[in-house]
């Protein structure tokens, strides 16, 4: 009931939580009251994400299961000092957005897969930005450079004209290359699955045409058997 009641609201948050983080890095012109407003905002969503994954691991049955199913959650929540992956606590907005969609199961992937595509290209610029901009020679200094070096990871083409080389950087990189494998995955697991329905629904089609061309042939002989027997019986 609580996850229910939360879905949105969270979903706002993680918007503005979004927001939040971007702008400084967007903007690096932004004064201190800008900057200090964006890390008040940002330290609020934290602590309603937190508020959050208490309630609902005072509300499971089975708290251990639960501790086990949302790692990722609460790693996020106890290493909020790490910038890039505060990121992470956005990935889980998919999950929300996921069980509002009101599609086919096939739908709700595709919504999905769009809308992780776009978040962690989005989120992983920005840290990359974050993270490069200060280090001396680095080729990643504006938005646009990051953001195309995000497109050329995530889709593992890799042209190495833009690159990371700072320590945050890299890992930030191995996490996005790890991300555009595992999205790859459930593309082709996607389509393979549409594949095997649409030819179990050409097979189940063909059954059924062929049962029921079977049935009338069978109804057919039954009739000429009696009209046969009806026609001997007349001669006899």
């Amino acid at each position: 009931m609580w996850e229910k009641r939360m879905e949105w609201p969270l979903t706002g948050i993680a918007v503005l939580f979004l927001a939040a983080y971007a702008w400084p890095i967007l903007q690096p012109s932004l004064g201190s009251t800008g900057r200090g407003w964006c890390e008040v905002v940002s330290w609020l969503a934290w602590g309603l994400f937190a508020v959050d994954y208490v309630v609902r691991l005072a509300h499971s049955p089975d708290k251990l299961h639960f501790l086990r199913r949302h790692v990722l959650d609460l790693l996020v929540i106890v290493l909020p000092l790490l910038r890039p992956l505060r990121l992470l606590r956005l990935v889980a907005m998919l999950n929300l957005l996921n069980r509002n969609a009101a599609l086919a199961l096939r739908g709700r992937v595709v919504v999905y897969f769009v809308g992780a595509t776009v978040l962690i290209v989005f989120c992983a610029a920005l840290a990359v930005l974050d993270a490069e901009r200060p280090v001396d020679g680095a080729g990643i200094k504006t938005f646009p450079d990051a953001l195309w070096w995000a497109v050329s990871t995530i889709t593992t083409v890799g042209y190495g004209d833009r690159f990371p080389v700072s320590g945050t950087g890299r890992m930030i990189a191995v996490g996005l290359m790890i991300a555009g494998i595992a999205l790859l995955g459930v593309v082709t697991a996607t389509f393979a699955s549409w594949l095997v329905k649409r030819v179990e629904e050409v097979e189940a089609t063909s059954q059924t045409v062929t049962r029921a061309q079977i049935a009338e042939l069978s109804r057919e002989i039954a009739a000429l058997r009696a009209a046969l027997d009806a026609n001997e019986r007349k001669e006899a």
